[in-house]
């Protein structure tokens, strides 16, 4: 192993390398590996503090007779964190029962009224026997919650009570810590932040290109039928399947392998992004790379692009009229200061993207929309330390002010296989607006973002918005693995597991997504 010393804004950091330019990055981080500061130390910029739950008071225990003991924190002083989630051992095992946290203001000092955690979050993860759900660092969790700037934290978790037949509760699930998430800071220096790029006005009015579609066209339409399965075939060239415009239907081959596309990550590359020269580190210059033949290497944003634009760039395509969107603005990984170093070095790709599943990221709504790259960088930095993903789980995110952004490495364009639905992550994409919308109606801008993405995403693999697919389980709760169901070509996350997500509110959004997105495409 060798070592270079790499310039990066003015600094020598020094890279180590295996062999050649090849880049040897180190594996995610457990949560037991995660070192916690020295009290009084101020912590790095981007942490992760691991602190193990501990059996409450008996006054804390259940009323119920025949309930386990609760576990938590006791209230305590801590080093700054702006995320919270609680984690266990064994990734296959439920947590039956709730988890609460209460959190300090760093800037009021009062103390949050009590706050329910997600328990059911196995369900965002990757597909069974895969390599990501092998990896020894993969662990059971809740979905974080955004609690902004906090210093002070206390946890409780009460297992359910004994069922109305006496019948035990079940234990909790061993190893339970919490985790405090100090999502670090924004953009690299010469990089413009993306609550800047926000400064231009957000129209909720469709453009000349876009559909003229009643804003809310299914108010009253009843649920979409729950379906779901992943993983169907087909060819990345990115044009339509003349089958596929007849019916919306495409017939899964079941051959998605989830492969790894090694990545040379070379030396660093300056680069312009808009704001003078930026140095990009290898591991920046590779996650940047694979939307070169979108945007410069460095960029912050890919700029968007009008239809006609969208069509023209797009490879090979035949003198059919292409069915796809307008491409959307995507703020970069670059954009919103995903740290390139904490995920694995290679990229996951399936065949192609044969449907999108829409999720909710259960992190709650108190954010707003400058701190949204912060909300993305702590749920990246607790699903690759804290859950022992290899990266990010989605694929993309959506704010509630509609901005989209580049969620798991590998392109924008390109079939990323992501870790968002269990048993339904090959040939398809996941995209979660940032938020909790059980009972929460999800932002009109949200949701016109998800419909602009899914028109374009979903057009470079010739798909209807409208239309179904054939896909494969990879094996889950509502469909044994190697089933084949014909699924909605823009689902929720409950159509292929049986969860809350994406939340009532916005599952019931779903219509109007399909229908606006197909107008983006200008179908008929």
């Amino acid at each position: 192993m060798r070592s270079i010393r790499v310039p990066l804004i003015g600094v020598a950091v020094a890279v180590a390398t295996a062999s050649g330019s090849a880049l040897a990055l180190p594996l995610p981080l457990s949560a037991s590996a995660v070192a916690a500061p020295a009290a009084g130390d101020a912590p790095d910029p981007g942490s992760t503090r691991s602190l193990p739950l501990v059996p409450l008071p008996d006054g804390e225990r259940s009323a119920a007779p025949g309930t386990p003991a609760a576990q938590g924190l006791p209230r305590r002083d801590v080093e700054p964190f702006s995320l919270v989630g609680v984690v266990w051992e064994e990734p296959d095992t439920e947590l039956h029962g709730t988890v609460q946290v209460r959190t300090r203001s760093t800037a009021t000092g009062a103390w949050s009224a009590w706050q329910d955690l997600e328990t059911h979050q196995g369900d965002h993860a990757a597909d069974p026997g895969t390599a990501e759900a092998r990896s020894g660092a993969v662990r059971g969790g809740t979905a974080p919650l955004w609690v902004g700037d906090s210093d002070g934290v206390e946890v409780r978790v009460r297992p359910e009570a004994p069922d109305e037949r006496g019948a035990a509760a079940p234990a909790l699930p061993r190893g339970l810590r919490v985790e405090l998430v100090h999502p670090g800071g924004g953009p690299a220096d010469g990089a413009r932040p993306p609550q800047d790029l926000r400064d231009a006005p957000h129209d909720d009015a469709p453009h000349d290109d876009a559909p003229q579609a009643d804003p809310d066209p299914d108010a009253d339409e009843p649920a979409d039928e729950d379906t779901g399965t992943t993983d169907p075939g087909g060819e990345e060239d990115g044009t339509a399947d003349p089958a596929d415009e007849e019916t919306g239907a495409d017939e899964d081959t079941g051959e998605g392998t989830g492969t790894t596309d090694p990545v040379d990550e070379g030396p660093a590359n300056p680069t312009n992004a808009g704001q003078g020269a930026v140095l990009l580190s290898p591991e920046e210059s590779a996650a940047s790379a694979v939307n070169a033949d979108l945007v410069a290497l460095g960029a912050v944003e890919i700029p968007e692009l009008s239809k006609t634009e969208t069509e023209e760039d797009l490879p090979n395509t035949t003198a059919a009229k292409p069915y796809i969107g307008p491409r959307p603005r995507i703020v970069t990984r670059k954009g919103w200061g995903a740290d390139e170093k904490l995920r694995e070095a290679n990229f996951l790709y399936s065949k192609s993207v044969q449907a999108a599943f829409v999720h909710h990221s259960a992190t709650g709504n108190n954010y707003t929309c400058a701190q949204a790259p912060s909300v993305l960088r702590g749920i990246y930095r607790y699903h690759v330390q804290s859950m022992g993903w290899r990266d990010l789980g989605y694929n993309f995110a959506v704010d509630k002010c509609g901005t989209i952004y580049e969620g798991r490495a590998g392109g924008v364009a390109k079939p990323v296989q992501g870790a968002h639905t269990l048993g339904f992550n090959n040939n398809t994409t996941g995209i979660a607006v940032l938020g909790s919308f059980s009972s929460a109606t999800p932002p009109a801008k949200a949701v016109t973002a998800v419909s602009k993405l899914t028109a374009w995403k979903l057009g470079l693999y010739g798909k209807n918005p409208l239309g179904k697919s054939t896909l494969t389980s990879g094996g889950g709760n509502l469909y044994k693995k190697g089933t084949k169901v014909q699924l909605n070509t823009i689902s929720g996350h409950r159509d292929g597991y049986s969860t809350a997500c994406p939340g009532a509110k916005l599952y019931g959004k779903l219509g109007t997504i399909r229908s606006t997105a197909a107008g983006y495409q200008g179908r008929p």
